[in-house]
């Protein structure tokens, strides 16, 4: 790999970083291709990135990106997403089918977390489980009102039957 590819790979990826609201540091040793690419198409559906990065240049991009305070070592994959929700739980689903794929650390708010709190994120509901939440509570007094009023008009009908 030439110092101008080194150069394009670390400012794509410090781009990529500085936006992301999570960016997720696990251990994929031992992990088959057809598994990777299982966890790149999870991670597609939850419009998060996934990439094996040499630490080197993520070390160098994760700074560049302002994100410090996590020592890279070993084999390592990258997560990264600007749902910190979604992107927690593409890794966590993906851990819980996959026993060598091990979370070491994260960034979540662009600060560094564990895999607890990662774990944590992913318990949380998604966005689209909220909004349906919301919708459900600013629907229930329209369908209490209907409720009562077709209750009033077949008490009406059965007084002047």
């Amino acid at each position: 790999m030439t110092k101008t590819q080194k150069a394009e790979i670390i400012e794509v990826l410090s781009n990529e970083f500085q936006t992301a609201q999570t960016v997720v540091l696990c251990d994929y040793k031992g992990l088959s291709v057809s598994d990777l690419e299982g966890l790149r198409k999870l991670a597609r559906e939850k419009e998060a990135k996934v990439q094996v990065v040499k630490n080197t240049l993520a070390t160098i991009a994760l700074e560049k990106a302002n994100l410090t305070g996590i020592d890279i070592k070993d084999t390592n994959i990258f997560i990264w997403g600007e749902d910190s929700v979604a992107t927690s739980k593409v890794v966590s689903d993906f851990a819980k089918k996959n026993e060598l794929f091990v979370i070491k650390s994260a960034y979540v708010d662009r600060e560094v977390a564990d895999a607890a709190k990662v774990e944590a994120f992913a318990k949380l509901p998604g966005r689209e489980e909220l909004l349906a939440m919301l919708a459900a509570t600013w629907m229930a007094p329209v369908a209490n009102f209907t409720i009562g009023l077709d209750a009033l008009r077949q008490k009406k009908e059965e007084e002047s039957a």
